[in-house]
């Protein structure tokens, strides 16, 4: 029988480097934009404007008609061969717009406007807070579910802990992504972002949760066997239900990712990197996790540590 669980240090090895990594871009990514990702104007507020020009302009050229209306913070990017351009501003009223519309034209000829969206920091403040309450409220509900349903089992609370832990690593490593191609492609973080993360901590738990409960069906007919090779028969016997779950999901998400739309692009790829982390959190840090619980190392882990600094 191949022994996954008996290779648990190294998984949870491996997820503490990728959170240590997160952390470090995330923190890259505060000192350059001042918040852990890039953040869109559904969150800082303002105006985007994309424009097509007759031919490729210059984003510097193209900012200079924005700073002399006094909009400094004005960001100008180019997008495929260079007549396309992203206008990140302040908020723009509608004489204002047209009227830098207008010079942009006198300059450069022919202006096409693409998009334009407003939107004022309020909104992005309540999407933020909606999503903090939504984890929060799920992941009270699902430890509450877990410990009820779990009951007959010695240390129910520890199986909901477990999940919980794995749906937060999946979660921050996903923004640690997301922050890191923030850094790299300019990416931004929007309301779409939100909806991805909230979708990939469904998948996320429900997957630990199958595993679980093969564990919870197989206590009490091999009464005879170390805990540890108990879990490691449970998570073996759904280790292909999990994997065909998510493999299917994935497979969806890929065609759209290369055949969808541009706009739903970053939605699409969050969703996929989150169902392939959520998919190794769920099997290889939720499960061992639980072992390490209740085979006491995390116990003597902490120990060990008090011992360091008292020496």
């Amino acid at each position: 029988m191949l022994d996954i669980i008996g290779k648990r240090r190294i998984f949870l090895a491996i997820s503490a480097l990728l959170i240590v990594l997160s952390l470090v871009v995330m923190i890259i990514s505060t000192v350059r934009f001042g918040t852990p990702v890039r953040l869109s104007i559904d969150f800082t507020g303002g105006s985007l404007l994309e424009l097509r020009f007759a031919q490729p302009v210059e984003p510097g050229e193209v900012r200079e008609v924005f700073v002399a209306r006094d909009l400094a913070n004005t960001s100008v990017q180019s997008v495929g061969d260079g007549s396309d351009v992203i206008i990140r501003s302040k908020e723009l009223d509608a004489d204002l717009k047209a009227t830098i519309e207008g010079e942009l034209r006198a300059k450069f000829g022919e202006v096409t406007e693409l998009r334009f969206d407003s939107v004022g920091p309020t909104i992005g403040q309540q999407v933020t807070r909606g999503a903090i309450i939504a984890v929060a409220v799920a992941s009270i509900f699902i430890l509450a579910f877990i410990a009820f349903t779990f009951r007959k089992v010695p240390n129910s609370f520890r199986y909901g802990v477990c999940a919980i832990a794995a749906m937060l690593n999946n979660v921050w490593i996903s923004v640690g992504f997301f922050a890191l191609w923030g850094l790299l492609f300019g990416w931004e973080v929007d309301s779409l972002f939100l909806t991805a993360i909230l979708t990939v901590i469904g998948f996320s738990v429900s997957d630990s949760i199958v595993v679980f409960d093969r564990i919870r069906e197989n206590i009490p007919k091999r009464r005879g066997e170390p805990f540890e090779t108990v879990v490691n028969r449970s998570l073996l016997e759904t280790l292909h239900r999990s994997l065909a779950t998510q493999l299917n999901a994935m497979f969806i998400l890929v065609a759209i990712l290369f055949f969808g739309g541009a706009t739903i692009k970053h939605f699409v790829l969050t969703m996929l990197i989150g169902f392939l982390v959520g998919t190794y959190s769920s099997l290889f840090n939720a499960v061992p996790l639980l072992v390490v619980w209740e085979t006491g190392e995390l116990a003597s882990l902490f120990k060990r540590g008090r011992r360091a600094q008292a020496a």
